[in-house]
């Protein structure tokens, strides 16, 4: 959409449109569908019947096959369609064949025998007819519908002009005219042929000799090198299937097991290559894994059998919370567990994707990408940060036609604003200097700062001379962006007004118009070398006082429609904005799986694993989260796809419409016949039942078949208002889909476009008021939006949500980790931030899990397997979880206060269980650290901070979230800045006093105190109470070393006292004076010694 780089603001709801500070609105230029066919076998087009319509060969798929190719199908071939494997039916105008005899429903005796005239041909001529068809077809050739001529075509055709070579209309460049067959059929003169010859009769025609020791057979007609040619091209196609057969067979982690029936499979030729395959863990790896977590379960079956059998009576009611706590967590390391019994990753073959979608010499056919990057609070999230975002991906590695780049202002902050058109501007020297010298990353932020040579692998002798300028350039820009920020601390009392004495339209955060500006692209804005460059627009929703906006996801809606107005990309990318593109090469590599064309249709989206800069070497509070991404992402991979993680992920837009998944056609069902016999009085039953059930499958049919109509429509959907379903009326249709979507006309038809496309309007200021009402504030007021389409409402971390929904609709997704990372971002490194980051996410489980959504009891007889449910289960429930863990800690404490024990005094058996236990643990913690490559540092962190925000984050996010969905009470915790230290990583020093540190403060603090008092209980008491006291110690000791990353926080910076002396300080000073106290010299063992006193007092 072309605004002449002009800002578009107005309301739907208040009727008002305007274009500041413009003279024009240019015509736009929407993508035209074509309407026709090709044939997926030979290209060709697919012909018209003598009624006007597409000629269709089978009536289950509707695979697209022109007319010879499924005469010859039937006649030479299987006789059936290579998609959907039915058997041709006999359509009027062609000849029966064996196997049509119960075919009754066709009436044409003109044709059903008409074969032409077989018997006067050799087998040669047949075959020449048959090709002389088919290179005619379209080009004004009359044969009959056998693809043979008639008697009286061939008495009236000339000896001999034209004759067709068997290179598929073209000249072989290897052969030479003298080795051309010249064994001509007396008709090879029809039609208008290829190759003239001359049609002088006087010249004589010479053959080619032929070896006499083959047959005339293995000739055929052409080149003396098409046999061989076509065999080897037979057996190349053939390896090739083979290889796709082969990456079918293994369901676990495919997409869609061996179904070979796509409809793009014909056409592959280095395509038939798969674009990706999955690489499953070593056997060595994974056997003894999954083996141990067998024998896990069976030892904590003993452990708990143990533990129910010997209750602690001298101390039962600690004995009983310790039982029910290790029970909870039992069933949350199940749940944890399990859905990582299928690891795998992948790998990707760029040069294939490029091989079969980048033709030389022809526009490239990779599918185009619409990249979502949203923003809120300029002053939160720096512009700068913004711009680095944005200038990466306008400088990514894919066409820039492919490429729209939408920038959501949430906060319709004029700055950001700004900022866009500042970036803007310096993309168009960034741009080419990236391509020109093909640098890594493409963030200038982070290009420039990056400690490594840059000279390596450079070979351009301008290189040099061009990075001192571009950095020059970037620093100005930096200033450039700096001062906008600076300007924009002190808001004018009128309000910001723009460049041409326009007010800003978002002066009023909460009650403003939606606004749209296109920066680049359309407007003619081309780099500094007269390149094109990608679409860059800018879009903030409108806002209005009393409409519920749900936050992000309600802005990610937003961009969903108005880019399907503006450019109806088949697939989305959205990121956040301090995560830019690390690797240029991150949508060719999703693009491996979701253009597959075997494998690729059932996928929904690609996640790739987050990655950040700017983490201390130490990771000390788990920013990296390695074990989530390297470990239980690549278990989830090998089930149903990873779940959605709110950044870092391609969509399938059509998918995000809240369509099933396509579906593979199973073979029929048992009946009766087959079934028990006590089984067939249950299908007997009623017909109620029967006609109710059909019902139900009926439905169920028809929605499928809306996917397969999208996928194999047969004619244009341009007015975008086409029927759903074939059995009911366009305007029962009509209303569904705005029911579904929304008014706009123009948004349902591009929703209907499962590949993507613009389309048509009657004139541009029509599109324009069409892109400013999807984003108005009520335009999904009773609507499916966020609901069933789109981000998912309900919750805090919709990305969970909306995964969730996706692969209840039975698509699976792919987890994608290349070798360089695709995505960098930034994390929260200091504590009291990090913490308030897991609150959020855990109060975002609290509320799916009070909601419907709950994977406990919603999504049953869809598409989600029960592993897959298993993770969605225990990513809902673990905030749950910190009641049991923050008891378990205390009890260490209590125990050693008392002087009771949760065990009683165990036996040989008793120790061989507990030692067989922890053996367990940690024999599955290494076996994983050793197929997911993370090393045992990030898991211990991991191991830490699972405790220590156990303890604080998710038990506030469990209270905060039943008092906001029980009782309606919103409550925040706030976060105060007391201190910060300047240096490398001064932000992980800064100490931000908030009521999340109050729960772990407390944990060490009696733990810390029960270690000394049961240390000096024993010293007081003597050598018969050391035994006891070592399994109180351990737990305790186990409770203060998981919070110790938490202790090093709180006390600061690592160049002062280290914090472990400090800890061990107080502890050996507390254990010191009381043995002091215990044995003071100075202090008889027998008490005074008393004497009687020598003086008379009285």
């Amino acid at each position: 959409m072309d605004t002449r780089g002009r800002l578009v603001a107005g309301s739907h709801n208040r009727n008002e449109f305007v274009l500041i500070n413009a003279d024009e609105v240019a015509r736009i230029k929407s993508a035209k569908e074509s309407s026709g066919q090709e044939c997926q076998i030979c290209g060709d087009q697919v012909e018209f019947t003598v009624d006007g319509e597409l000629f269709v060969a089978c009536n289950e798929c509707a695979f697209p096959v022109c007319r010879p190719c499924y005469e010859y199908e039937r006649r030479e071939g299987n006789q059936a369609c290579p998609q959907c494997k039915t058997r041709y039916k006999r359509i009027k105008g062609s000849p029966r064949v064996e196997g049509d005899e119960e075919e009754d429903d066709i009436d044409d005796l003109d044709n059903e025998f008409d074969y032409g005239d077989f018997d006067a041909l050799g087998p040669h001529q047949v075959a020449e007819a048959v090709l002389s068809s088919r290179l005619n077809t379209g080009r004004g050739s009359h044969f009959n519908s056998s693809g043979i001529p008639t008697q009286s075509e061939r008495q009236s055709a000339p000896l001999g002009s034209e004759i067709p070579l068997l290179t598929y209309g073209e000249e072989d460049s290897e052969i030479s005219s003298d080795q051309h067959a010249l064994i001509i059929p007396p008709f090879a003169g029809h039609g208008n042929r290829i190759h003239p010859m001359p049609s002088d009769p006087s010249m004589p025609l010479h053959s080619r000799p032929m070896v006499p020791k083959k047959d005339i057979a293995v000739y055929g007609y052409g080149s003396v090198a098409w046999k061989d040619r076509m065999e080897e091209w037979k057996k190349k196609q053939g390896d090739k299937l083979q290889v796709v057969k082969h990456q079918g067979e293994n369901d676990g982690g495919n997409f869609g097991g061996n179904d070979l029936g796509d409809p793009d499979l014909p056409m592959m030729d280095e395509g038939r290559q798969p674009l990706s395959r999955k690489l499953p863990i070593p056997s060595s790896k994974i056997n003894p894994y999954r083996l141990i977590i067998l024998l896990r379960l069976v030892i904590l079956g003993l452990f708990f059998h143990y533990r129910l059998l010997h209750p602690v009576n001298d101390a039962y009611p600690l004995w009983l919370t310790s039982v029910i706590c290790e029970i909870w967590f039992a069933v949350s390391w199940i749940l944890d567990q399990f859905p990582k019994w299928y690891p795998i990753m992948r790998e990707t073959y760029l040069d294939r994707l490029s091989l079969r979608y980048e033709k030389e010499g022809s526009p490239s056919e990779l599918a185009s990408v619409d990249i979502f990057v949203s923003t809120v609070d300029p002053m939160k999230e720096p512009p700068l940060i913004t711009a680095n975002t944005v200038l990466s991906i306008l400088a990514v590695d894919y066409p820039v036609d492919k490429v729209v780049c939408y920038v959501s202002d949430d906060g319709a902050a004029m700055l950001t604003f700004e900022a866009l058109s500042e970036t803007s501007e310096f993309a168009r020297k960034w741009v080419p200097f990236c391509k020109r010298f093909n640098i890594e990353p493409r963030a200038p932020e982070w290009y420039f700062s990056q400690k490594i040579d840059y000279l390596k692998n450079k070979v351009h002798p301008a290189f040099v001379r061009e990075r001192r300028a571009m950095k020059r350039e970037y620093e100005e820009f930096k200033v450039r962006i700096n001062s906008l920020v600076a300007t924009a601390q002190k808001v004018p009392e009128e309000g910001w007004t723009m460049q041409d004495g326009t007010p800003w339209p978002g002066n009023n955060v909460r009650d403003h118009p939606g606004m749209i500006q296109v920066f680049l692209g359309n407007n003619g804005v081309r780099d500094v070398e007269g390149n094109e460059l990608p679409r860059l627009v800018y879009v903030s929703r409108e806002k209005r006082p009393g409409f519920e906006h749900h936050k992000k996801a309600g802005a990610m809606n937003a961009l969903v429609r108005v880019s399907a107005i503006i450019s109806n990309a088949p697939y989305l990318l959205n990121v956040d904005c301090d995560h830019y593109i690390n690797n240029s090469k991150a949508l060719r590599e999703a693009m491996c799986f979701m253009m597959d064309p075997t494998m690729g249709k059932k996928v929904c989206y690609v996640q790739f694993p987050q990655r950040f800069d700017g983490i201390d070497r130490h990771d000390r509070y788990s920013n990296r989260n390695v074990v989530f991404f390297d470990i239980n992402m690549k278990g989830l991979d090998g089930i149903q796809g990873p779940i959605y993680v709110g950044t870092g992920c391609v969509f399938r837009r059509y998918a995000l419409y809240g369509y099933d998944a396509p579906v593979k056609k199973k073979p029929p069902s048992r009946t009766c016949n087959c079934l028990p016999k006590w089984c067939c009085c249950l299908c007997c039953g009623s017909k109620k039942k029967k006609s109710g059930k059909s019902k139900k499958e009926t439905k169920k049919k028809s929605k499928h078949r809306e996917a397969s109509k999208q996928i194999h429509a047969l004619e244009n959907i341009e007015e975008g208002i086409e029927e759903l379903n074939n059995e009911k009326p366009s305007s029962v249709s009509l209303i569904k889909l705005q029911k579904k979507f929304g008014q706009s006309q123009v948004f349902i038809t591009s929703a209907l476009k499962e590949d993507g496309g613009v389309p048509e309007v009657a004139s541009p200021a029509y599109l324009l008021q069409e892109a400013i009402q999807v984003i108005s504030c009520g335009y999904e007021d009773k609507t499916d939006w966020g609901k069933e389409v789109g981000w998912i409402y309900g919750s805090v971390t919709e990305d969970i949500l909306t995964g969730f929904k996706m692969h209840c609709h039975g698509w699976r997704s792919v987890y994608c980790i290349p070798k360089r990372p695709a995505f960098k971002g930034s994390a929260p490194i200091n504590l009291s931030d990090r913490l308030h980051q897991v609150l959020r996410w855990a109060l975002g489980s609290v509320e799916i899990f009070l909601s419907r959504h709950c994977p406990i009891w919603y999504g049953y007889g869809g598409g989600l397997k029960w592993l897959e449910r298993f993770s969605y289960i225990n990513s809902v429930v673990y905030p749950f979880t910190s009641i049991p863990l923050l008891v378990y800690c205390t009890l260490p404490a209590i125990c050693l206060l008392t002087g009771q024990f949760i065990v009683p005094e165990i036996s040989n058996y008793a120790s061989l269980v507990f030692m067989g236990l922890f053996i367990s643990i940690a024999a599955t913690g290494i076996l994983e650290m050793q197929w997911g490559g993370v090393g045992i540092d990030d898991w211990w962190r991991n191991e830490q901070f699972w405790v220590i925000g156990g303890v604080s984050s998710h038990l506030f996010a469990l209270v905060q979230g039943l008092l906001k969905v029980l009782g309606g009470v919103n409550t925040n915790f706030t976060v105060t800045s007391k201190a910060a230290d300047d240096g490398e990583f001064s932000e992980l020093y800064i100490f931000k006093w908030t009521s999340l540190l109050i729960p772990p403060t407390t944990l060490l603090i009696i733990n810390i105190v029960g270690v000394v008092v049961g240390i000096s209980d024993a010293i007081n008491n003597g050598y018969d109470s050391w035994g006891p006291l070592f399994g109180r110690l351990f737990f305790a000791f186990w409770v203060i070393i998981h919070l110790y990353p938490f202790l090093k926080g709180f006390l600061g910076r690592t160049d002062r006292m280290p914090t472990i002396i400090l800890v061990w300080s107080i502890l050996l000073a507390s254990i010191l004076t009381l043995m002091w106290v215990r044995i003071n010299p100075f202090v008889s063992r027998d008490g005074p010694v008393l004497e009687v006193c020598g003086l008379n007092c009285d």
